[in-house]
């Protein structure tokens, strides 16, 4: 039976915007961008994103220029 449970570990393997080894974030895409921001403005941590370490920072960069181009907003939604 321990032998089953080791067979099965369920949910996701992997950052969601690691593709073939590269990490891809886009600004633009602020359908993304919009679930990754809390609904004070605040960025999700890596657990909750489910993203790696090299796409987080991404992920920082890109809300910053989203806001800068009035995409997002600062603070609130």
């Amino acid at each position: 039976m321990a032998e089953k449970e080791k067979e099965y570990h369920g949910g996701r393997k992997g950052c969601r915007f690691a593709r073939d080894g590269k990490c891809f974030v886009d600004y633009k895409d602020i359908r993304t961008l919009s679930k990754l921001i809390t609904p004070q403005g605040k960025l999700f941590g890596r657990k909750r994103s489910g993203a790696c370490a090299h796409c987080q920072r991404k992920i920082k960069v890109a809300v910053k220029r989203a806001r800068f181009l009035a995409l997002l907003p600062y603070v609130g939604k």
